[in-house]
């Protein structure tokens, strides 16, 4: 834990940037799984359905960054697309989660769209 000294030089503290990490990669890995499903449903293939992957998947975390990130943030007088208070980098913060749940969008979407078209 670091000190008091340690965080009035540096005020973030490098486990709440990692729990804020965490969060919005299991919030980007949930709806991941959501949209998979939701492609598989309505038969979408090929680049459709990455497209409907990348489009949601960038829609998730803007409403993640305009509910819970912006308000604080701007209040705190730091841009208006500046996550550096809760996040280490603001390419981790917009599109880290992309790649990551990718897989288990593949995984959902394929399943669905056997399920529904079989």
């Amino acid at each position: 834990m670091p000190t008091e000294r340690e965080l009035q030089i540096s005020p973030i503290v490098p486990e709440s940037v990692m729990h804020n990490t965490k969060t919005l990669s299991n919030l980007q890995t949930l709806t991941a799984s959501i949209f998979g499903a939701a492609a598989g449903i309505l038969g979408l293939e090929s680049y459709s359905g990455f497209l409907f992957y990348f489009i949601f998947g960038v829609l998730a975390t803007v409403l993640f960054y305009t509910i819970r990130v912006a308000p604080t943030s701007l209040k705190a007088g730091h841009g208006l697309f500046d996550t550096s208070r809760y996040f280490r980098t603001q390419y981790e913060f917009w599109t880290g989660g992309l790649f990551n749940g990718l897989a288990g969008y593949i995984l959902t979407w394929t399943l669905f769209y056997g399920l529904v078209r079989a």
